[in-house]
């Protein structure tokens, strides 16, 4: 498995061992609609990849590692950690990034920015700016990052990158033999990534009812969808979900990303994958 360079909040790497086995074993073109950290769109077998998130900072740096050779990308790493001075604990070379990188907006300094930030967030404000504290003792650059930076880098040559919001995203394209899988924010455990209160749009009712409207179409057109979500999360069921998913199955993962069997009644948080096959 390769492991994206990016903690990304909601990133579905543990998961993995449950939800590939769940996916079509063959697949032409495999859309990523929402793709944030690219845990799924790296470990995925298909003829092409489309990866679309609305975050454009995070495609931007997904691009930026597409366009420079793996060495090139080490080498200007570890040459901005010395000039920041940035360690676990050296909060002002952390904020002295920030500031530079709200001004200049390099790439780069983004990911250093998420590498050292606290729970390694992709975090801005309404006016744009990257607002994420430092994550002080906790986040840091490491050889771990490194592995997982190489690897994915690797990947991303046969990955195309798309920036938009779901509801623009055209899949006109697709037939027969595509897949797309879907993995938005969560109505009912809402985080800094749909609250609405980052720099970007949230997430509510009304999104939920246009996704299932839109795999619905797919599902009209005999193109196969899948969809993660949870049903049930600290006592609040989402019903419009469990309504719409009973035309469909529902497989259960387990909420320790463990490979035994889910018991509903066992977890505050139900975690679901819905597919049309």
């Amino acid at each position: 498995m390769i492991k994206s360079p990016l903690n990304y909040i909601g990133g579905k790497y543990r998961l993995l061992p449950q939800l590939l086995p769940l996916f079509p074993e063959r697949i032409n073109t495999f859309v990523d609609l929402f793709a944030g950290g690219l845990d799924v769109s790296l470990n995925i077998r298909a003829n092409r990849i489309i990866s679309n998130d609305i975050n454009n900072y995070v495609i931007g740096l997904f691009e930026y590692f597409q366009q420079n050779t793996i060495d090139r990308i080490i080498e200007d790493v570890e040459r901005t950690i010395s000039e920041y001075g940035l360690t676990k604990q050296n909060g002002d070379g952390y904020y002295a990034l920030r500031d530079e990188y709200n001004r200049e907006h390099s790439p780069l300094h983004l990911f250093l920015l998420v590498c050292f930030g606290f729970n390694h967030q992709f975090r801005y404000n309404s006016n744009g700016d990257f607002n994420n504290p430092f994550g002080k003792n906790r986040s840091s650059y490491n050889s771990n990052t490194e592995r997982n930076l190489r690897q994915m880098h690797e990947k991303l040559a046969n990955i195309e990158l798309n920036v938009g919001n779901f509801r623009n995203f055209n899949t006109d394209f697709m037939e027969n033999g595509d897949f797309l899988y879907a993995d938005p924010p969560y109505l009912i455990s809402c985080g800094s990534y749909n609250d609405g209160k980052r720099g970007f749009e949230g997430w509510d009712e009304d999104d939920d009812i246009v996704l299932f409207e839109k795999l619905d179409a797919l599902n009209e057109r005999n193109i196969q969808f899948a969809l993660s979500n949870v049903t049930r999360h600290k006592g609040i069921e989402n019903e419009a979900l469990v309504e719409w998913a009973n035309r469909y199955n529902v497989h259960y993962l387990n909420a320790n990303y463990a490979n035994s069997n889910y018991q509903a009644t066992a977890s505050e948080t139900v975690e679901v994958l819905i597919t049309n096959y």
